[in-house]
């Protein structure tokens, strides 16, 4: 690992630091009349319940990237504080608890982040009460939503700064939705073409992950997004290619120690992945009928999966897709090399070692 890489990734784990002390602190005031009060029914116990579920889950952890980008972008224009980055990191990591606590429920995921899904705590909480379970675990990522739009606006930014990140988050918010549905379509083609699973990553993910962080940044650092916006986009989206190619291959070769849940998921759950996909076209007849037998059956065992491995290394899939993530990832990093001259040098060689780092992480 490079020296530039090394600053880095010492300067994201001292956002992450910083950040997890003063989400826990945000969640602390939603209960404290003194703070940013949420107000909640005197009566009953699901609401509180819900809220809790929602402060355990994002508390949890995760990479924290969609926060250390933010700050990196606000970086690029100014060493100085920034006022508002607290509450846009808040926004966006409330809007990834959303995004997860929804995703556990189309999956059926019992676990995240290592700990129960927020679906299944409360599966284990009305086994009795299925539809209970679910309907509680919808409305408490509905909850997240609404909560990361809610920061945006309640917080001690300007008025005029305030609305234009909250119209970047809220159509980043909708972006996401889209893509969600756009990730179910995609599994009903047995072999999706790459530009659509491109286009998955790219509303699924990569504008609320690597876009939507960026762009709150520099708004918060006072910005002009305008003359910049295209080249943005470009390095969000070769930046997210890499990213969730690397996500899929750690979700067939990966440690589940180090993922902190199960690897198998996307064969699973029957996801056409950039690694089913690859797997697919590649697989003789004998092999495919293996693949198939076991996409989409919840109950795939372990020794099923590993025979799916075998027969992925067997045809190189994990060096291609390796390769594949690799090409995004270089492409990302080109987009960083014009700003050099307008930006500053540490922020901007965060991002250009941020593309190399995302595709050899373990989890």
């Amino acid at each position: 690992m490079n020296d530039a890489l090394t600053a880095a990734l010492r300067r994201a784990a001292g956002h992450q630091r910083r950040f997890d002390a003063r989400f826990a602190a945000y969640f602390d005031s939603l209960t404290d009349p003194a703070g940013s009060h949420l107000e909640i029914p005197r009566h009953g116990t699901f609401p509180a319940r819900a809220l809790q579920l929602v402060r355990e889950l994002s508390l949890r952890g995760g990479k924290r990237l969609r926060v250390t980008l933010l700050h990196e972008a606000a970086a690029l224009v100014t060493g100085e504080t920034v006022p508002g980055l607290d509450e846009a990191a808040i926004s966006i990591e409330l809007l990834q608890t959303h995004g997860l606590i929804h995703d556990d429920i189309i999956d059926d995921a019992p676990t995240r982040r290592s700990g129960p899904s927020t679906y299944y705590a409360y599966r284990q909480e009305f086994p009795d009460r299925p539809d209970t379970a679910l309907a509680l675990a919808v409305l408490a990522g509905d909850l997240a939503a609404f909560l990361a739009g809610r920061v945006l606006l309640t917080g001690a930014l300007p008025p005029d700064r305030a609305l234009a990140m909250a119209a970047v988050h809220a159509d980043t918010a909708a972006s996401t939705v889209t893509g969600q549905l756009l990730d179910l379509e995609r599994d009903f083609h047995p072999a999706p073409g790459t530009e659509l699973l491109h286009e998955v990553t790219e509303y699924k993910s990569t504008r609320y992950s690597i876009l939507a962080p960026m762009r709150l940044g520099l708004l918060a650092a006072g910005a002009d997004l305008a003359p910049h916006d295209g080249e943005l986009r470009r390095y969000a989206t070769a930046l997210g290619i890499a990213n969730q190619i690397h996500d899929d291959w750690l979700d067939l070769f990966g440690d589940p120690r180090s993922l902190g849940k199960p690897v198998g998921s996307d064969i699973r759950s029957g996801r056409r992945s950039y690694a089913v996909r690859t797997l697919l076209a590649v697989c003789d007849a004998k092999e495919r009928a293996v693949v198939d037998a076991a996409l989409g059956a919840p109950d795939c065992d372990d020794d099923t999966l590993d025979r799916i491995r075998g027969i992925a290394r067997a045809h190189g899939v994990d060096r291609l897709l390796r390769t594949d993530a690799d090409r995004h990832a270089r492409q990302a990093e080109a987009q960083t090399a014009r700003w050099r001259e307008r930006w500053r040098p540490d922020a901007v060689a965060f991002f250009a070692h941020m593309p190399a780092w995302s595709v050899t992480r373990d989890r």
